[in-house]
């Protein structure tokens, strides 16, 4: 991780496919979305994948200070003449991937306790990133990102619906999650080949509900969405990785066992998962 310097060079930047760089231009939707956030002059604030800084800027003009992750030399250098020499706010570059940064060691650097997190972020690597921050939502009050509208329709999506699955389980777990504007395409340079939406994940830090084992809860969720199309009994059945559940243990999480996954609420994942861990612990008490 490294802190960009003052640079002399201003170049034009032309967007790098490599990076998932597509640049937002359209002031009415930056103004949206800066406005959705409800920004407080103190808030720790820390923009992920910054670009020319379209955002950042009426960003930086709502807080004392903020921090931007970016992972392009050339753009980092940019940002630091165009918007850093030119603020008066405190304004900290940070040159490297933000898959590599450990969050909990910057928050106690900047000494601000929890970060308010923004991004537009590249799209190719969008959900290992949101996996990322999860790691540390102890130091994470929110974020605020844009991705694909389809990836934010599946975070958001509710059960019995077409787009819920395994992201909008694991996200709804962890995360409050709310779907907030659409982006047109024409609002970025190049313009993607997808529209685009914005929303917001709040963590819990109190989880409504908790698995005993979210290990076992992740591989539940994740199997029984990688065989959608069949029953949980049939699934349960089947797959090696998971318990040998029967309908006895199915009435007991409250669950029909000719349910399918996308019918069942984050509730009854825990359910499903405590019943399996209870069920596991009794099969390895026979196994010995």
């Amino acid at each position: 991780m490294s802190i960009i310097p003052k640079t002399p060079q201003d170049a034009k930047h032309a967007p790098r496919k490599r990076f998932g760089q597509n640049f937002l231009h359209d002031t009415s939707v930056i103004r949206q979305i800066v406005d959705s956030i409800h920004l407080q002059k103190d808030d720790n604030l820390l923009e992920i994948g910054p670009g020319l800084g379209a955002l950042t800027e009426p960003l930086l003009a709502e807080v004392y200070g903020m921090t931007v992750v970016e992972l392009d030399r050339d753009l980092a250098g940019q940002l630091k003449i165009n918007i850093g020499a030119n603020s008066h706010n405190d304004f900290t570059i940070i040159n490297d991937n933000a898959m590599h940064i450990d969050y909990r060691q910057l928050a106690e650097q900047i000494g601000k306790g929890s970060f308010r997190v923004v991004g537009n972020l590249p799209y190719n690597i969008s959900t290992p990133i949101l996996f990322r921050l999860l790691d540390f939502s102890d130091v994470i009050t929110d974020m605020h990102f844009m991705l694909q509208k389809e990836v934010v329709d599946r975070i958001t999506a509710s059960p019995n619906t077409k787009t819920y699955g395994r992201l909008s389980v694991i996200m709804q777990y962890y995360c409050n999650t709310e779907y907030l504007l659409t982006v047109p395409k024409g609002a970025f340079n190049p313009p993607p080949k997808v529209t685009s939406a914005v929303f917001r994940l709040t963590p819990f830090h109190e989880k409504p509900i908790k698995a005993k084992d979210e290990s076992l809860f992740a591989l539940i969720v994740r199997e029984t969405f990688n065989h959608r199309r069949k029953t949980l009994r049939a699934i349960f059945k089947s797959n090696s990785l998971l318990p040998v559940l029967d309908d006895t243990d199915f009435e007991q999480a409250g669950i029909n066992p000719q349910a399918r996954p996308e019918t069942l609420s984050v509730a009854d994942f825990v359910h499903l998962a405590d019943i399996s861990l209870a069920k596991r612990n009794e099969q390895g008490v026979a196994d010995e």
